[in-house]
């Protein structure tokens, strides 16, 4: 019976010939269709491999349906990829993945001995979160898996345990700063609220630190002590590829192993980038540095405008230190500048300063900033000098310590990706991937803050590791969603936001097709002490032209981090300004405020409050 549609009876044996002669005659034969992804997804892994196929896409051959139908009484499957391997009929899709990872796939092809020849299913180069996450997933997949995790030491020799950069240099000690410097600040509130305390009240760096890194080196053990029970081979050390599937590890010692695998995950994360000027090696630190520093940094110069150091510049100032940024152009590149601007704001009226348009780097062989030791000490005494961007105008001034915060290099350069022919963009060292996390080498993949124009944030790297693991070993098709990420910049007054920053919402629908609901809020915690009225801001963009949808959501106040996850799983829902004004707020909170804008910007109107 013909095929719907079809009104000339077709060839039926002669078709059958065709299908069973094509089978026979390649090794790989995929019955496809051009649109089809799962259809792609089969060819890819069989790229991947290195082994040819051969593709018959139904869609557009005149026959198609026909060869379709006579594949449904060949196979009983209806649908495509229909996968043949060395005559035997393997399946779709999933059924072509499923005896990929069970072997079953490389003994049809007669590559049995070459799968089991690599002393591992998959290594991953960095022990950092997503390189973990990844490693954990695919061993609970049921894969041998090896995981090689180095720490080269700063110019300043600070090294650092399993983890990656988060838990050791990063988010963990960043918060947990953040967090003494607010206590400060609640101290002062508290007499308002009638503490009483005679003694004067000191912050003591030592003992901060050592809890903090005690905190961290708890971690470091726990990290280990997961991947243990999990069966994954941890090595301290630093891998480097010497040819196609083959790595060099070198430990502190010297000593050389090599290990071979199947799959590879580039997971080894970025490195505070420096200035390339007289004294920084040599004088400087860098957040690398900052959060094990032995001493106190005393009066402290950063040098940059990143969340990093408008976050380090915000914790030692709540501490009590004498804090100043040199700026070179803008604050917080990348992120909603409205919100930038009034971060440094506030940073400025708590006793932040603030030097803008001062070059930190190199120009033209022209030296825009030099350090120069004037006494050595912990702290020592350092001298800096700079040159403004818009004229001859010269700044010196004398600092205890200058933290360098100017942006990250990933550590791409030094593995041997040159070596097997891995890509990188040569601007910044970071890896292309597709979609699916995979470089152009079809067996080696990357997640995290290398990868090139994706998100640099420790959830963004374990998710894409987990989701990896789970489609390279579990048969899942799910890939990792790098849309309405939510983000926090934990400056004394945090920021928070999810979606686009108002320049992105303008460049991308145009200023007409938008609307920007906003207001200043104070804190009820706020109001007894009298401070820092009409600082705190709440704003969302929305899209006029569908159902405004919000699609930037932004909030400067007291735990904006927190407040700012509970809207972001709303904004993955589609969440829009009529549902917004539909929810009930919870009295008195911060958030309640997003539940009650009503005043636009392009109205004009005042947004300046007189209570909570």
């Amino acid at each position: 019976m013909p095929p719907p549609g079809q009104t000339q009876l077709p060839d039926w044996d002669g078709l059958k010939l065709r299908v069973r002669t094509l089978i026979a005659s390649h090794r790989v034969m995929i019955f496809s269709k051009s649109y089809c992804p799962y259809c792609n997804k089969v060819k890819e892994l069989f790229r991947s491999m290195h082994v040819e196929y051969y593709a018959l896409e139904l869609d557009v051959t005149a026959d198609g349906p026909s060869i379709q139908q006579v594949l449904v009484e060949l196979t009983n499957q209806r649908t495509v990829p229909n996968v043949f391997v060395n005559g035997t009929h393997v399946g779709g899709c999933d059924s072509t993945y499923q005896a990929y990872h069970d072997g079953s796939l490389q003994k049809l092809l007669g590559d049995t001995k070459d799968a089991e020849s690599y002393d591992y299913d998959l290594i991953i180069i960095g022990g950092g979160s997503g390189g973990l996450a990844c490693s954990k997933e695919a061993a609970s997949l049921g894969k041998k898996v090896m995981v090689l995790d180095y720490v080269v030491p700063t110019p300043l020799g600070t090294s650092w345990g399993l983890g990656g950069t988060c838990v050791n240099v990063g988010c963990i000690p960043k918060k947990l700063m953040h967090q003494a410097a607010l206590l400060g600040q609640a101290l002062q509130d508290s007499r308002k609220y009638g503490w009483q305390y005679e003694e004067q009240v000191k912050h003591n760096w030592e003992v901060m630190v050592e809890a903090i890194q005690n905190y961290i080196g708890s971690l470091n053990w726990g990290y280990r002590v997961s991947l243990r029970e999990k069966s994954v081979t941890y090595l301290n050390s630093y891998g480097e590829f010497i040819e196609p599937h083959k790595i060099k590890a070198t430990n502190r010692k010297g000593q050389v192993t090599y290990h071979t695998a199947e799959t590879f995950v580039l997971a080894t994360g970025e490195r505070p980038r420096y200035l390339g000027i007289p004294g920084d090696k040599e004088y400087c630190i860098t957040s690398d540095d900052l959060f094990s520093l032995p001493y106190c940094p005393g009066k402290t110069l950063v040098v940059g405008a990143s969340y990093v150091a408008l976050e380090c510049a915000g914790f030692l100032a709540g501490l009590g230190l004498d804090v100043t940024v040199m700026v070179r152009s803008i604050l917080l590149r990348g992120f909603d500048q409205e919100m930038a601007e009034k971060v440094g704001a506030h940073m400025e009226t708590h006793g932040v300063k603030f030097i803008r348009k001062f070059v930190p780097i190199i120009l033209s062989l022209q030296i825009f900033i030099q350090v120069d030791q004037l006494e050595e000490g912990m702290p020592g005494r350092l001298k800096v000098t700079a040159k403004s961007t818009e004229g001859p105008e010269i700044f010196e001034e004398e600092y205890n310590t200058v933290l360098i915060a100017v942006g990250r290099d990933a550590c791409t350069r030094n593995i041997g990706l040159d070596t097997i022919g891995v890509k990188i963009n040569e601007k910044n060292g970071k890896v292309p991937v597709n979609d699916e996390e995979q470089t152009n080498v079809p067996y080696v993949y990357a997640v995290g803050d290398i990868l090139d124009g994706k998100l640099e944030l420790t959830p963004v790297a374990i998710q894409a590791g987990k989701l990896l693991a789970r489609r390279l070993y579990g048969g899942s098709s799910t890939k990792c969603d790098y849309i309405n990420v939510p983000t926090t910049v934990f400056t004394p007054l945090e920021y928070g936001s999810c979606g686009l920053a108002e320049e992105r919402a303008i460049e991308q629908y145009g200023k007409q097709n938008l609307e920007v609901y906003h207001s200043l809020f104070w804190p009820l915690e706020w109001t007894v002490p009298g401070r820092d009225n009409n600082t705190c801001y709440a704003k969302i963009i929305c899209n006029k032209h569908d159902n405004n949808r919000v699609i930037g959501f932004h909030v400067l106040g007291p735990n904006a981090g927190e407040v700012t996850q509970g809207f972001a799983a709303a904004i993955k829902c589609g969440l829009t300004k009529e549902l917004l004004d539909e929810t009930i707020g919870i009295h008195p909170t911060c958030a309640e405020v997003f539940t009650t804008l009503d005043i636009t910007k392009s109205s004009g109107q005042d947004i300046t409050q007189r209570g909570c």
